[in-house]
């Protein structure tokens, strides 16, 4: 069996923690010039890591669950954004993350990043 090339990162962010609390502080003006130039970054690392990205995926919205006696709750979850790449190895996966601007512009505190397993057809 050959190692796994495709890699699931997920994006991270604690809506209760000081990251968020200080992002929600800023005025909505700071907060639109701030995400102007997170976005911006982050279409510029998207550039550099071509090669890498295999879907680029985007931004998840509000949760909800689904259990096995069929009860349909909102929950809150850390899982912020998602994007799926090729690498050569689990931490070179890992490593394509280091200093993105979602944790250095935006308020994600960390990305998962696990191998997505099986056919890839």
């Amino acid at each position: 069996m050959t190692a796994p090339t495709r890699y699931l990162a997920i994006f991270t962010m604690d809506k209760s923690g000081p990251r968020y609390r200080a992002w929600k502080a800023m005025s909505e003006t700071r907060q639109a010039e701030t995400a102007e130039t997170g976005v911006a970054a982050v279409k510029a690392w998207e550039a550099a890591h071509a090669d890498a990205i295999l879907y680029a995926g985007g931004p998840l919205g509000p949760t909800k669950r689904i259990c096995d006696d069929g009860a349909v709750t909102d929950v809150v979850n850390q899982l912020t954004v998602f994007m799926v790449v090729r690498a050569d190895s689990h931490e070179a996966a890992v490593r394509l993350f280091d200093g993105h601007p979602h944790m250095s512009i935006f308020p994600c505190d960390g990305v998962e990043v696990m191998p997505v397993l099986g056919d890839p057809d």
